[in-house]
């Protein structure tokens, strides 16, 4: 492994997990689009950094975008507290104007006489390949620092991110606890900006987090979570990347993309395929259980307990599932088919359906009372 390929490496694994583990915040408030609003209102801030110090310094850029980026967090909450606006509308202006803004300065850089300002539009779309030895250090510094933040403010967080009338009933300033995690969620989104660029870098503040949010109903076990799935997929990203000749950010947020789209479709509780499967397989316990409720039933009208019926006494009471529930009743030692293809209770289900259903009824007990007592309606 080279040494540059090690420097995006462990780049790109710490803006995951730093991103990652604020960004679950963010989703929990049910502000997943304030990272792309501060990821975008961060361009003027890297333009004006770059313009004031004179060249592209990682710690005066990412203290210039961090600036940018909590001013219009903070421009997002004044304006949606003071005006009838909804949080979704503010949004979607602080991320037109701040980048629109961006923009200009970007372009009037370019036409400057100044060094040092071919890499500056990288910002965009992110470079990881550019990393240096120093920028893992200001990366390693401020995401530290925004995760620690986090332990520190751990139960305040919580308790705002599910129910922030309950603390102020408590007794918290809510307003300055959401204005000190917003400024650790800017510090998260402004380490990456290099890496992954101002487009995609909502992706890694999201993504992350809706993908463990679909693992796990704890809050501890969903950030630790997201911070591993997105140290992951810049691990994997970066790795692809090497070896593909693409761009790194975008290949992160496609790896990133996948591991949600896994989450979404098999995760134990709430994925889209273990959940239509678990429906499928209580729909055939029931199914299974009324069979075995009628047959029950039929039996006592007979002296023989184990008397076949034909399937189409289920049909006729619109069980068209019948046959296939039989079948698994059969399978299971529960009931038998004799050669005229009727159905009959074993020893084995007589046994079942005694336990579940009732006891055999006593001499000049009828089967019909029984039968009204104890079997299912169709």
């Amino acid at each position: 492994m080279s040494y540059a390929l090690l420097i995006v490496i462990v780049g790109t694994a710490i803006l995951g997990g730093v991103a990652g583990g604020l960004g679950c915040f963010a989703v929990l408030r049910r502000q997943s689009l304030l990272g792309d609003a501060i990821s975008h209102a961060a361009l003027p801030g890297i333009c004006v950094a770059f313009l004031c110090a004179g060249g592209k310094h990682p710690l005066a850029v990412a203290m210039g975008a961090m600036i940018a980026g909590w001013l219009g967090a903070m421009i997002l909450t004044v304006v949606t507290q003071n005006t009838v606006l909804t949080q979704d509308s503010v949004l979607g202006i602080v991320l037109s104007v701040f980048f629109g803004f961006g923009l200009v300065m970007l372009t009037l850089i370019q036409r400057l006489p100044l060094p040092d300002k071919s890499g500056l539009n990288q910002y965009l779309f992110g470079s990881a390949a550019t990393l240096l030895k120093s920028d893992i250090y200001v990366m390693l510094g401020v995401g530290s620092i925004a995760l620690f933040g986090v332990v520190l403010f751990w139960k305040e967080f919580k308790l705002i991110s599910f129910d922030p009338g309950y603390a102020l009933a408590l007794g918290y300033r809510v307003d300055r606890i959401v204005l000190f995690l917003t400024m650790l969620i800017v510090m998260a989104i402004v380490i990456g900006l290099q890496t992954v660029g101002v487009i995609l870098m909502s992706t890694l503040v999201i993504a992350p987090a809706v993908a463990a949010r679909q693992w796990t109903n704890r809050l501890s076990v969903m950030v630790i979570g997201a911070i591993g799935m997105g140290s992951l997929s810049g691990l994997v990203g970066s790795v692809l990347s090497q070896f593909s000749a693409l761009p790194t950010g975008p290949i992160i947020v496609v790896v990133m993309s996948i591991i949600v789209m896994i989450s979404l479709l098999l995760a134990p509780n709430r994925g889209i395929i273990t959940k239509k499967l678990r429906h499928d397989r209580n729909r055939s316990i029931i199914h299974q259980h009324k069979c075995l409720a009628h047959l029950w039933t039929l039996a006592q009208n007979h002296t023989d307990l184990t008397h076949a019926h034909a399937v189409s006494v289920f049909e006729a009471l619109g069980y068209s599932w019948a046959l296939a529930s039989l079948k698994r009743l059969l399978e299971q030692g529960l009931v038998y088919q004799d050669n005229a293809g009727f159905w009959g209770l074993t020893t084995a289900g007589i046994d079942r359906a005694s336990e579940t259903f009732g006891q055999i009824p006593e001499s000049g007990q009828s089967g019909s009372s029984f039968s009204s007592r104890n079997s299912v309606c169709p």
